[in-house]
C-alpha cells in the first residue's frame, strides 16, 4: 500500500492562479497592492455579499484591526468563544485589553448563545460592559449569528465574527461572517483555500474598512512626504499574494464540495462503530473544513491520543481539537476569594471563564483527521482502515 505523507489539510491549487500572477509580474506590481489586490477585494465581496473588504498580510491582522477600529483599549474586556485557534484573541491582549471565555455549545461546537446572554446580564450589573464579542465558526460551521445579535443588539456591543474556517459555509443562506459589524477571514496554507498566507477584514461599514486600509498602510497621512499623526501597520497583502487568491476563489464552491464529500466518506464508514461520534452541522451549510469526530474509549476501545499515534505511526497525520483557550497556560485564570474578577499573578494574560466544560470534552475526545480536498479514494481508506485497527471492542 501507499505510505506517502498524508497531510491534515494541504493547498490545492485549481489552475487559474500561475495566470493572475503572470499578470502581476507583467504590470510590475510585485510590492504590495495593485491592481490584482483590488481585484481579489471586489471579488470577495461579490462571493460572500459583504459589501466591504480588506485584503491584509493575515487574519490575526485583520482582527488586530477590527478590534483597534471599535474602541478596545487598556483594560477593556473581550468575549471571545473558548473553543478556538488563538489568533482569534490575541490581538485582544495587543490592544491591553483582556480576553473573556464562553464555553461551547454541544448543538454546533461554537460560543454558546445562553451562556453568552447570563454573561451580559451580570456586566451590566456589576459594570464593565465589554467592549465585543468574538464568536468562532468553528471547523468550517457558522455559529448562531441571529441569537448572538439579539443577545447584543440591546447593550449596543458590536459582535465581530472570527470567520476564518468557514469562507465558503452559510447561515440561514447567507455568507458566514454576514451581517456582523466586521468579519475576518484567514487564506492560511490549511484553509479551504489559500494564499499561502494573508486574511481579509470584510464589513458592511465602508469607513470601518477605509480606517482599516490607512491603518494597514503605516496610517500614511496624504502628504508629498511621509506624514503620519497615528500609527499604523505593515498589513496590507501583496499583489502577488492577491494574485493566487483570485485564482483559489474560481474554485471555493468546489473545495466546499469536495470537502464535504470526504466527511460523507468517513461519516458512511465510521458512523456504526461503536464510540465514535461526528461533529454536527447546525444553523446552515458547514463547509466541513476538517473531518472531526468524537472517541469515546469506554465504547470504542481506545482513546483519542491512541488512534492519533496508530495514524502517524502509518504516516498520516491527524490534530486533537482546539485546545479551549481557557486552559491554555498563557491565559490561566486563579481566582481569589471572594472576587471573580482578581486572578492571582502567574499567567502572562489571565482571563476569565464562563463554563468551559463542553470545550474540555470536545478537546478531550475530538479528532481532526485528513480533510485535503486532493485526497483520493485509497488515502480515505488509508485513514479508515488504521482508526478501525484501534478498536479493541
Amino acid at each position: 500500500m501507499n505510505n506517502n505523507r498524508i497531510f491534515l489539510s494541504p493547498p490545492h491549487m485549481g489552475g487559474e492562479e500561475l495566470r493572475f500572477v503572470q499578470e502581476a509580474f507583467e504590470s510590475n506590481y510585485i510590492a504590495p497592492l495593485g491592481p490584482q489586490v483590488d481585484a481579489f477585494e471586489r471579488e470577495f465581496c461579490e462571493i460572500t455579499g459583504i459589501p466591504h473588504a480588506a485584503a491584509l498580510s493575515s487574519g490575526t491582522a485583520a482582527m488586530h484591526l477590527a478590534l483597534r477600529e471599535i474602541g478596545v483599549g487598556l483594560g477593556d474586556e473581550v468575549i471571545a468563544s473558548t473553543l478556538t485557534f488563538i489568533g482569534s484573541v490575541s490581538p485582544v491582549t495587543f490592544l491591553g485589553g483582556i480576553p473573556v471565555f464562553i464555553d461551547s455549545e454541544r448543538k454546533s461546537w461554537n460560543m454558546d448563545p445562553d451562556l453568552l446572554a447570563e454573561e451580559l446580564e451580570q456586566c451590566e450589573k456589576t459594570g464593565p460592559l465589554p467592549k465585543a464579542v468574538i464568536p468562532t465558526d468553528i471547523y468550517g460551521q457558522c455559529a448562531d449569528y441571529d441569537r448572538i445579535f439579539e443577545i447584543c443588539d440591546p447593550y449596543g456591543i458590536p459582535v465581530i465574527v472570527d470567520a476564518a474556517e468557514s469562507l465558503g459555509a452559510s447561515y440561514k443562506g447567507k455568507s458566514a461572517g454576514f451581517g456582523a459589524k466586521a468579519a475576518v477571514f484567514s487564506f492560511n496554507g490549511n484553509k479551504i483555500i489559500t494564499t499561502s498566507g494573508g486574511g481579509i477584514l470584510a464589513s458592511h461599514d465602508e469607513e470601518l474598512i477605509r480606517r482599516a486600509k490607512f491603518l494597514s498602510q503605516q496610517a500614511r497621512d496624504p502628504a508629498p512626504h511621509y506624514e503620519h499623526t497615528e500609527i499604523g501597520y505593515n498589513y496590507r497583502m501583496s499583489n502577488i499574494v492577491a494574485a493566487v487568491g483570485r485564482g483559489q476563489l474560481r474554485v471555493l464552491e468546489e473545495r466546499v464540495m469536495q470537502k464535504r464529500r470526504i466527511f460523507n466518506i468517513y461519516r458512511n464508514s465510521l458512523k456504526d462503530i461503536p464510540g465514535i461520534e461526528f461533529m454536527p452541522e447546525a444553523y446552515g451549510r458547514s463547509t466541513r473544513w476538517l473531518t472531526v469526530i468524537l472517541i469515546s474509549p469506554e465504547e470504542f476501545g481506545a482513546d483519542r491520543e491512541t488512534v492519533r499515534l496508530a495514524l502517524e505511526a502509518e504516516n498520516i497525520e491527524s490534530r486533537p481539537v482546539w485546545k479551549p483557550m481557557h486552559m491554555q497556560p498563557v491565559f490561566r485564570f486563579e481566582p481569589r476569594v471572594p472576587s471573580t474578577r482578581n486572578p492571582v499573578p502567574g499567567s502572562q494574560y489571565p482571563a476569565r471563564t464562563v463554563g468551559g466544560k463542553v470545550a474540555e470534552d470536545l478537546f478531550e475526545s475530538g479528532l481532526c483527521l485528513p480533510s485535503g480536498t486532493a485526497m483520493t479514494a485509497e488515502d480515505t481508506e488509508r485513514v479508515i482502515s488504521v482508526i478501525l485497527k484501534c478498536r479493541t471492542y
